[in-house]
């Protein structure tokens, strides 16, 4: 079994940065996507940012693109969301997630099926 951690939420001023990291412990997959979601509280979980770990596919959401990298560690065992010039309509949980079993990225939540216990994001105007 494939467990995923999440890291590096927290409080930061509207306009700053933050970095999440997602550690994947267990079993490895070589050619599945990592995607990275995001929930606030009455909202449905939001596709942010997904990552083929088979090659350099990514792809954004149009609400965080040009503001938010998703990259991969060497070891491919860590993901990272590299987030800039947040605001307060980035104040959620985040969550990333695996999907093993697509041969493409998707946005679709319902398509992951390991996830993390998500980190929480709070941008201060």
């Amino acid at each position: 079994q494939v467990q995923l951690v999440e890291s590096g939420g927290g409080l930061v001023q509207a306009g700053g940065s933050l970095r999440l990291s997602c550690a994947a412990s267990g079993r490895t997959f070589s050619s599945a996507t990592m995607g990275w979601f995001r929930q606030s509280p009455g909202k449905e979980r939001e596709f942010v940012a997904a990552l083929r770990l088979s090659g350099r596919n990514t792809y954004y959401a149009n609400s965080v693109k040009g503001r938010f990298t998703i990259s991969r560690a060497s070891a491919k065992n860590t993901v990272y969301l590299q987030m800039s010039s947040l605001t307060p309509a980035d104040e959620a949980f985040y969550y990333c997630a695996l999907d093993t079993e697509g041969v493409m990225i998707s946005t679709a939540y319902e398509h992951y099926n390991t996830w993390g216990q998500g980190t929480h994001v709070t941008a201060s105007s």
